[in-house]
């Protein structure tokens, strides 16, 4: 395997290479080839879904050459004097391309009077530029700002769309990886390519020859076993304290991940929740949860405490932001435990 960053080696060149964007690709696609394309952007996505890349082939698709494309991170640029500067520099023509293109990433970090600089760029920029403004936290920018700018929202990509990116990089690695294994390392990604390919490539490195497999990447990520998992929500369901808590006892002592765990926790749980309640949502359920995980689904659906799936969801879902924040990481989760079974005992 390459010493290369993943994340950097696979980074899409073209549209074509732009996975889980296509109502984006589709709109700049369209510009590109009409030459009705705007004076200014603004992509607004979470971390990783691909906005500094599609930026990039986005200003080649224009014509533009590496030359005239300046990349401005306004974390450690956001001051008056950034802006000034980048406005005088507006003002020069292009080296060799038709255009200018300005890449702004994490706009939101511009102090105050260097939004109110950037504006007066933005209200009459020169014929020769385009701006792209790049940002994780939409609310930070200005109304002003987003109104002379045409937004470009990214979506974070669907597990299955990042499964499927594991499995095609993976085997661009000279290696091969199962389908629980590369719908585990989506997982683990959180709906961000670049974080999807961090674990990628820490699961490669950490393998030798051979299929990979769940059971391989849960071991060298540290993730619980999906057993486990599915005994803890049973033994909640049947209001089992000791056993539920037995489990996390388990995990802690054996250096697991508690803060994964609880997420996979909360994913499964959903999801026996949907088939309860959406049971129209099962073919779509099918195609990300192997005959296993499907047969468990079902049976907490027609668990005798299934109506109270929503609120042991909601009660989890409480804990879990909650996990990081005292000495012993589970002690929310435990205390969830024992509230949750208390409760459940008490409506029997």
């Amino acid at each position: 395997m390459s010493h290369e960053v993943l994340y950097r080696k696979y980074r899409p060149h073209t549209f074509a290479e732009v996975a889980g964007q296509e109502h984006i690709v589709s709109a700049l696609e369209n510009q590109v080839k009409t030459g009705n394309f705007g004076h200014a952007y603004l992509f607004y996505g979470s971390r990783g879904t691909g906005k500094t890349s599609v930026a990039r082939i986005f200003a080649r698709a224009l014509g533009c050459t590496d030359k005239d494309l300046y990349e401005i991170d306004a974390a450690s640029n956001n001051g008056i004097d950034d802006v000034r500067e980048l406005r005088d520099g507006v003002r020069t023509l292009p080296f060799e391309s038709p255009l200018k293109v300005y890449l702004i990433d994490e706009v939101h970090m511009l102090s105050k009077p260097a939004f109110n600089a950037l504006l007066k760029t933005l209200e009459e920029p020169p014929a020769h530029v385009v701006f792209i403004l790049a940002t994780t936290e939409l609310h930070k920018v200005p109304d002003t700002i987003i109104s002379r700018c045409q937004m470009q929202t990214f979506y974070r990509p669907s597990s299955e769309v990042l499964a499927d990116v594991v499995k095609k990089i993976t085997k661009k690695e000279g290696s091969k990886i199962d389908t629980e294994g590369a719908r585990l390392v989506a997982f683990l990604g959180d709906g961000s390519f670049r974080d999807t390919l961090g674990v990628l490539q820490k699961v490669l490195a950490g393998t030798g020859e051979g299929e990979i497999t769940v059971e391989i990447v849960a071991n060298i990520t540290g993730v619980p076993e999906v057993s486990q998992i599915h005994s803890f929500l049973l033994a909640l369901l049947d209001a089992r304290a000791a056993e539920a808590l037995e489990i996390l006892e388990k995990i802690a002592t054996h250096n697991r991940d508690i803060k994964i765990f609880s997420r996979r926790v909360l994913d499964e749980l959903r999801l026996a929740m949907l088939i309860k309640y959406a049971p129209e949502m099962r073919k779509e359920i099918e195609q990300i949860a192997d005959k296993e995980r499907l047969a468990f689904f079902t049976q907490l659906a027609t668990h005798p405490n299934s109506t109270k799936i929503s609120a042991v969801l909601k009660e989890l879902l409480e804990s879990h932001d909650l996990i990081g924040t005292t000495s012993l990481a589970q002690i929310p989760l435990e205390l969830a435990v024992v509230s949750i079974t208390e409760k459940l005992k008490h409506a029997q």
